[in-house]
């Protein structure tokens, strides 16, 4: 018992502090040693003045606009902000739609006051577009009759006149067995669609000077602010219907059965398993086209509409697309177009 107290009587009274570490660092390290021999020459005298580095600056926080946000790296900077762009974008769009611009302000303000009931006189405008209108002062003396016959040899497609018409043919399948009759047949309803086609550019010996296909005649030119005035005449083939059965389109989705019929055997006394009245889509179909083709190829109720459509189409293409806007880029009004068709009295 004794001896248990003494040594916990020496436990109580040993120090616990944390040992001393040995350093890599030399004893005599901190002493001055003079230059010797190794920091000897010309740039080690020994009476040089040695550089203290500077203690180290903070670190710089990045740079940022105005509005917080941290500026953008490896960006090229606008010249001009996004809205100054923009602005001129629609203030260009705005001057070449002008007319158009007035035109609808105008006509909008005329409606508000209409219905209010106030009965204000407004100016006038006419809705013009920037590729229909001519500059006020144009004056040319340049002969516009080849250059707009220039546009319209320069036509490369062929003016389609389509139209849409419904017809009704039976289909019949007629197998006798012996003197037994045995026939079945359907009536369906088809819809066919056809198109009349006009060849807008014949070649260069349809325009040539002697044939009389062509002619632009002027009325006045243009002067003091006031554009000139021309009339066209056009002299094209006539269309030409459908050439062949590939031309037409039957639409199925559209056509259908409108009627059945079979004989009186049908479909006992074997007629029945005879016959099989499922007639195949594509004998249907095929059937259906060669009698559409005739149709657009002999029924004045099919073709009449189709040759009025295609020439419609062949006027306007030639007129709006080529002969306007040619005769208007030169300082000229179309005053007449007239177009007209080869063989017709």
């Amino acid at each position: 018992m004794f001896r248990f107290l003494i040594l916990l009587l020496g436990m109580l009274t040993t120090r616990t502090g944390r040992p001393e570490t040995g350093s890599f660092r030399r004893a005599d390290e901190d002493e001055w040693e003079e230059p010797g021999p190794w920091l000897q020459g010309a740039g080690y005298a020994a009476d040089d003045n040695w550089i203290v580095a500077r203690d180290s600056l903070p670190a710089t926080q990045p740079r940022r606009e105005a509005d917080g946000r941290a500026p953008r790296r490896g960006g090229r900077r606008r010249l001009f902000p996004r809205w100054v762009k923009w602005a001129a974008i629609l203030a260009l769009a705005a001057l070449v739609f002008r007319k158009a611009i007035a035109f609808a302000v105008l006509a909008t303000l005329s409606g508000a006051l209409h219905l209010i009931g106030l009965n204000v006189h407004l100016p006038s405008i006419r809705l013009a577009w920037p590729w229909t209108s001519i500059a006020a002062g144009t004056t040319t003396d340049t002969d516009i009759g080849p250059w707009v016959l220039q546009k319209i040899e320069g036509i490369s497609r062929p003016a389609l006149g389509t139209e849409n018409f419904n017809f009704v043919f039976t289909h019949k399948v007629s197998k006798s067995i012996g003197f037994w009759p045995c026939w079945y047949s359907s009536t369906f309803y088809a819809v066919g669609r056809a198109s009349a086609t006009v060849d807008l550019n014949p070649g260069a010996g349809w325009w040539a000077p002697a044939s009389g296909h062509y002619r632009l005649t002027t009325l006045s030119r243009p002067a003091g602010g006031h554009a000139g005035r021309v009339m066209v005449t056009v002299v094209l083939p006539p269309p030409q219907l459908p050439q062949s059965v590939h031309d037409i389109t039957v639409d199925d989705t559209l056509s259908h059965v409108v009627s059945t019929d079979h004989s009186w055997t049908y479909p006992g006394f074997g007629c029945g398993a005879l016959l099989k009245p499922q007639f195949a889509p594509a004998v249907l179909y095929a059937q259906a086209q060669n009698l559409a083709f005739y149709q657009a190829t002999h029924n004045s109720q099919v073709t009449r509409p189709l040759v009025s459509s295609a020439e419609n189409e062949a006027a306007l293409i030639i007129r709006d697309n080529f002969v306007q806007p040619t005769v208007n880029a030169l300082g000229y009004t179309l005053a007449g177009f007239t177009l007209r068709w080869s063989g017709s009295s």
